[in-house]
């Protein structure tokens, strides 16, 4: 366990010398609100979206998170008709 645990710190390190901490900070904020979406947990949206404009995240790659998630299908969303027909 022990083990696993430098690991994973060691994995965490590799990553953040990879793309620098602004850059892992960006990834992280996006991929909470990903989270937030597929979990259904809408109500914590609206505030990782300010954290993530905090970090630095653009409105594009806000955008493209909520669009992929709006994109997939999710069992949770709602489909609607915009289009009706008579």
């Amino acid at each position: 366990m022990r083990e696993q645990a430098f690991d994973n710190q060691e994995t965490g390190n590799l990553v953040e010398q990879a793309l620098g901490s602004d850059q892992l900070l960006k990834l992280t904020a996006l991929l909470y609100l990903k989270e937030a979406l597929v979990d259904q947990r809408f109500e914590s949206c609206r505030e990782l979206i300010d954290t993530a404009k905090n970090v630095g995240v653009s409105q594009g790659d806000i955008s493209a998170v909520i669009a992929d998630y709006l994109n997939a299908g999710n069992p949770g969303r709602q489909k609607t008709n915009r289009l009706r027909s008579n």
